[in-house]
């Protein structure tokens, strides 16, 4: 039963042999078969047609050198405005967790999340315990230091009395040593009037540095009062500080993201009472690759579009000065109004930030051709000649492409673009008037 296809195989194999490796041979072959059956018939065999050069004649040429009809549109660039466009998400302006600053218990209600506060509302408030009395202790210590104060300033006259009184004693020892010295020169003193005179004028002497050590004490113990003054005022503001930090307030108007501390909660310092966001206004971040962050300015417009559907406009407030070393891009921060909260902490965001204006040509899309180096570009027309341009797609509208690389004025080839190459003459004719900025 396998021989038929096997032997069907080896024909097949010995037919393509003859006519792959064999042909002249077999062409040979048909072409005497071919003679012999005209031979037996009567007929004389063909002769060999060989082929002479026609000549072009001057009707081709002119056909060739016909202008290729094409419709085209005359378009002259103005200045559209531009943006650029990034991904983000909305980030609240502000947001704080609010901590206790000391230690105590919650005697306050607690405020539930979601509730709107406004600036400076109390959010907890803390159990006073001994502050009164620690308040009340620091204050009657400073009112001491202040009777001690005119206490030692009553001192300072009877102190500088003394070195007065020392003084005179001084200049009077010093007469009387003078004197006694110059009559036991002259023979009219003895040497123990000289030696008492001495010892008077250094008790003297020792007299002023006394009294001047007393009235430096009395100096001193004024500034020590003053000193005692002060401490004990900063006694007292601590101790005021400490009693206003019961009272635990939101730093700005926001809603609350979490629940205030529970009634009855023991707080200590940096233990949370509660967080506060500010939405209004809302930050929109997105960031801007190196090609394009040239192009944004702070303080330029902005608008977004949330995944939610709510649409913002804004201004470009921050632009980032150094890129992230991940994935080198630049932070960019826009502003937007919220007053009516629509806008939520972490929503994905379309951020689309104006840049200046561009001059570019708004032409169809069907009009964008390839050259042969796989070039995007346009066909256009000069001096009656087709010819191929380059572009550079700014962006693409519902009326059309914007392109940019265009002399101030061209004409386009709209239609028939793809069966001219350059160098072509064409007649065209324009579908549209002469566009106007």
């Amino acid at each position: 039963m396998r021989l038929f296809p096997i032997l069907i195989a080896g024909l097949v194999c010995v037919a393509l042999f003859f006519v792959v490796l064999e042909r002249e041979a077999l062409l040979g072959f048909a072409r005497d078969m071919t003679g012999e059956a005209a031979a037996a018939q009567g007929t004389p065999p063909e002769e060999e047609v060989v082929a002479e050069p026609v000549a072009i004649s001057d009707t081709a040429t002119d056909a060739a050198s016909d202008p290729v009809h094409v419709v085209a549109m005359r378009s002259v660039a103005r200045e559209v405005p531009d943006a650029v466009m990034v991904r983000g998400q909305s980030e609240a302006a502000r947001e704080v967790v609010v901590m206790a600053e000391t230690t105590g218990t919650v005697v306050s209600e607690p405020l539930r999340k979601g509730a709107f506060v406004e600036a400076d509302q109390l959010l907890c408030e803390l159990d006073p315990g001994s502050r009164g009395a620690t308040l009340s202790e620091a204050e009657a210590r400073l009112a001491e230091a202040q009777a001690r104060v005119p206490e030692a300033e009553a001192r300072i006259p009877e102190a500088q009395a003394r070195v007065a009184e020392a003084e005179a004693r001084l200049q009077e020892a010093r007469i009387n040593q003078n004197a006694a010295s110059r009559l036991s020169e002259g023979g009219f003193a003895s040497d123990t009037r000289v030696a008492n005179a001495d010892a008077a004028l250094r008790s003297a002497e020792a007299g002023v540095t006394a009294a001047s050590t007393g009235l430096e004490t009395m100096q001193a113990g004024i500034k020590s009062a003053r000193a005692g003054v002060q401490a004990a005022e900063a006694a007292v503001e601590r101790a005021r500080l400490d009693i206003e930090k019961l009272r635990i307030k939101a730093p700005f108007a926001g809603l609350l993201e979490t629940d205030t501390a529970e009634l009855g909660a023991l707080l200590q310092p940096g233990t949370p009472c509660a967080t506060v966001v500010q939405l209004d206004p809302m930050k929109l971040v997105g960031f801007l690759p190196e090609a394009q962050v040239d192009r944004v300015a702070v303080g330029a417009m902005a608008g977004a579009r949330l995944a939610s559907g709510v649409e913002a406009q804004g201004e470009v407030t921050f632009l980032s000065r150094s890129a992230d070393d991940l994935t080198r891009t630049f932070r960019v921060e826009v502003t937007v109004p919220n007053p009516d909260l629509e806008i939520r902490d972490g929503q994905t965001a379309e951020i689309l930030i104006e840049t200046p204006a561009t001059v570019a040509h708004m032409i169809p899309a069907s009009a964008l051709t390839l050259n042969d180096e796989g070039q995007l570009g346009l066909r256009i027309i000069e001096d009656g000649l087709a010819g191929f341009t380059p572009v550079t797609l700014v962006r693409d509208t519902v009326d059309g492409v914007l392109l940019s690389g265009l002399p101030a004025t061209v004409e386009v080839i709209t239609v028939g673009q793809e069966y001219v190459t350059d160098g072509v003459p064409v007649r065209a004719t324009f579908a549209e008037p002469e566009a106007t900025q």
